[in-house]
This record gives structure tokens, sequence and C-alpha cells, in this order.
């Protein structure tokens, strides 16, 4: 999965291991990704949690997408900063899972945390119905 996903992979993400519903991604942060504010703009943080939460949720093998996900951003993040992301399944019901993903910066200081639901698809090989889950993280 992590091989066709040009998004994470563009943006230089790596994915260090994943494997029994768990995950860890990295990210160098670049230039391009700061704000006005000379600090990473959210939306890329959110998507190293992301990339490193659908890589736990597809860990096991069905294919699986997410339902929704949410993130509460803690500390600053700056241009050179190394971001990890070590994602952890919580929990998995029918076809449905949570997940969290804690992003730490590379001195240790957690940055964000990321809760992440889950959907297995039922049949991977036909498309959703409109209004169904369309993230592939």
């Amino acid at each position: 999965m992590f091989d066709a996903d040009l998004a994470s992979r563009g943006l230089g993400i790596e994915l260090i291991e994943a494997a029994d519903g768990a995950a860890v991604a990295r990210m160098r942060v670049t230039g391009a990704m700061l704000n006005g504010h000379a600090i990473a703009h959210g939306g890329f943080v959110f998507l190293l949690a992301d990339t490193a939460f659908a890589l736990a949720c597809n860990s096991r093998g069905p294919v699986t997408v997410a339902a929704g996900g949410e993130i509460s951003f803690i500390r600053p993040v700056r241009a050179d900063d190394v971001l990890t992301a070590r994602a952890t399944e919580r929990t998995r019901y029918g076809r449905s899972g949570i997940y969290d993903v804690t992003v730490t910066r590379d001195d240790g200081e957690v940055v964000a945390e990321f809760r992440g639901r889950s959907r297995t698809l039922a049949d991977a090989g036909r498309p959703q119905a409109e209004g169904g889950p369309t993230s592939v993280g």
C-alpha cells in the first residue's frame, strides 16, 4: 500500500515499520511546509499521523480506509525538525477500528496526538457507495 501512496512518499515520508496493527513513519519538515508563522502547517503534521494510521490499520491485510480522524496540536514544529508518528491499534470491532497516533519531534517532545477511526472494506474490488469512506488513510 505504501509503495502506491504518492502523496506520502512525495512529501518524503518514510515507512519505518508496520505490523500487527502498529506502524511507525517519519518525515523531515521542509521550508515549503511552513505557514505564515514560520511553523509547520498543521495539515502536514496531520498527513504524517494519517499515514502512520493507514499503515497500521492496513498492516493485517484487508483493505481498510479512514472513517474519520482528529488531531490535537501540542507543540510547534519548525523547519528541519524530524517527526516520527507511532500508530497503535486500540480496538477493532466488526469492520471498524480505533487507532491512536503520537507524533514526536526528534528531541522526543510530543508535538501532536491523533485518533483515527477505520473501516475495513467488505469487498475491496468494488467501489464504495456515495457517502462511504474514501480516504486511504
